[in-house]
């Protein structure tokens, strides 16, 4: 929303390339099939994740944050297979080090 913003447009012209947007586009489908928010989504994703220990919301009104705050919710549809389709769209899974 804050490329619509007045004076955010160089948002737009910097960070979302064509396969940016394909990828928010596929996410987005996916979300949508889930029967949840693009949102909730991926704050469930960033919790899912056993590398990650804290996941902090952005959020500039109370009902994004009051959304966001249900995406434990959203923890039970991720399984295995609906993470491998999500790492597939974003195609940058880091490769952990052997050791």
């Amino acid at each position: 929303t804050r490329m619509g913003m007045d004076g955010l447009g160089w948002l737009k012209d910097r960070n979302l390339t064509p396969e940016r947007l394909d990828k928010v586009h596929a996410l987005h489908q996916m979300a949508m099939e889930m029967e949840v928010s693009l949102p909730r989504l991926a704050v469930a994703w960033c919790l899912r994740n056993p590398h990650v220990s804290t996941v902090i919301l952005g959020a500039s009104r109370v009902d994004q944050l009051e959304e966001t705050l249900t995406s434990l919710e959203v923890l039970t549809l991720l399984t295995d297979e609906v993470v491998q389709k999500i790492e597939d769209i974003l195609g940058n899974k880091p490769v952990l080090p052997e050791y």
